[in-house]
């Protein structure tokens, strides 16, 4: 079983700043990529920010350079620093990771989503 814990969430003023971790635990072999989406009420979830295993990232258009993903290997750990901060950014902020169980075993997991609420 793998379980991504979703931290750092909160309300902050428009322009202001926030910063997401995701930690995966469990039993498992490695993680491959690792993800940010978020989903604002009556909107379908979209991609925010994408990261490799071996650290090559996307960005959705609205948050590039503001946004910065990042992972810790080691801790299992992906992150997303959020600068700049705009109310249209306010969304339920979900992890997700593709985990390698064993050896040609893959399979996808999520977060249970955090909050974050930009006021103008």
């Amino acid at each position: 079983q793998v379980q991504l814990v979703e931290s750092g969430g909160g309300l902050v003023q428009a322009g202001g700043s926030l910063r997401l971790s995701c930690a995966a635990s469990g039993r498992f072999r490695s993680i491959n990529d690792m993800a940010w989406y978020r989903q604002a009420p009556g909107k379908q979830r979209e991609l925010v920010a994408g990261i490799t295993a071996g650290g090559y990232t996307n960005y959705e258009d609205s948050v590039k350079g503001r946004f910065t993903i990042s992972r810790d290997n080691a801790k299992n750990t992906v992150y997303l620093q959020m600068n700049s901060l705009k109310p249209e950014d306010t969304a339920v902020y979900y992890c997700n990771a593709l985990v390698m169980i064993v050896i040609n075993r893959s399979d996808t997991y999520w977060g249970q989503g955090t909050q974050v609420t930009v006021s103008s």
